[in-house]
């Protein structure tokens, strides 16, 4: 079987609460990572600034935009500039009181591919989303672009082998998860790397259930929390591809901003599918209690 091969660019960053500082490093990166061969690049969640679900706060809302706005004109002028495919993760105002956290996909020429809307919205300490986010609506549908049909979902969806299978059911050739996650000071570092290693351990084995590539990208770096409720978020990186039976491609550090390439096989997740047909065992007149809340 021939191969098909899918120049991935991940970057991990470390933000400040300036916007325009932000975008200009990561379209420098953008460029640099095409400039290098990549024909996708994958963005972190809500890349432009700060994690601003620390606390609660209404004037936070003037951080959003509308779609198209002037967040989707800059990250197509990048997208275009750079021909490349790009994923980014954007604050969307879709009209007052009415928020989303949403992935916008730009192909190659600088048009918008598709969207997702966050499906998952969690409300945590240091994670108050539902407060900002109202749940997405779009469905999970993977957004056909020119270097493939990518199933693209945002951060805590990632936890949920329900979002991972719905999109390679519906025909996504590879998983990507923009992110933002980390631990806080309070935990003992042994459940620090017990919650990182169980956020590896679970998007591994959503490209084994479901035979297909997952990237997945994370920001870096401490930040405080406005309020002084809790210790801040030191988010943990280890943005990391695995091939579509788990297997490293490559893992970023935990503390340092990271820009690489990832050279992906598409195909191979054909010759895995044929070894581990998955979807073919599939009891699907036995799952109808899966669409409920709780089985009492």
């Amino acid at each position: 079987m021939t191969e098909r091969i899918l120049p991935t660019g991940i970057i991990q960053q470390a933000n400040s609460g300036d916007v325009d500082d932000n975008r200009r490093r990561l379209a420098a990166k953008v460029k640099a990572l095409a400039a290098k061969g990549a024909r996708l690049v994958v963005l972190q969640e809500l890349h432009d600034g700060l994690y601003f679900c620390q606390n609660e706060d209404v004037d936070t809302f003037d951080l959003a935009h509308p779609i198209p706005g002037p967040a989707t004109e800059f990250y197509s002028a990048v997208a275009r500039e750079a021909g490349v495919v790009l994923v980014t993760s954007l604050f969307e105002r879709r009209s007052a009181g009415l928020y989303h956290n949403t992935s916008v996909v730009f192909e190659a020429d600088g048009s918008v591919a598709g969207m997702y809307r966050k499906m998952h919205i969690p409300d945590d300490p240091a994670y108050y989303e539902k407060f900002y986010f109202t749940h997405g609506d779009l469905g999970f549908k993977p957004i056909d672009t020119s270097v493939g049909r990518l199933g693209v979902l945002v951060c805590w969806d990632q936890w949920y082998p329900e979002a991972a299978r719905l999109m390679a059911l519906a025909g996504a050739e590879l998983l990507i998860y923009p992110t933002a996650i980390g631990v806080a000071d309070y935990d003992t570092p042994e459940e620090q790397e017990r919650q990182r290693q169980a956020w590896i351990t679970v998007q591994r084995g959503h490209a084994v259930a479901n035979g297909l590539p997952v990237v997945s990208v994370n920001r870096t770096g401490f930040e405080v929390d406005p309020s002084g409720a809790t210790g801040g978020i030191r988010f943990w990186g280890s943005s990391f591809v695995v091939g579509p039976q788990g297997e490293f491609l490559f893992q970023a550090p935990i503390a340092h901003e990271c820009e690489t390439i990832v050279n992906i096989d598409l195909k191979r997740s054909e010759q895995v599918r044929r070894w581990w047909p998955f979807l073919r065992d599939r009891r699907i007149d036995a799952y109808t209690d899966i669409t409920r809340r709780f089985i009492d």
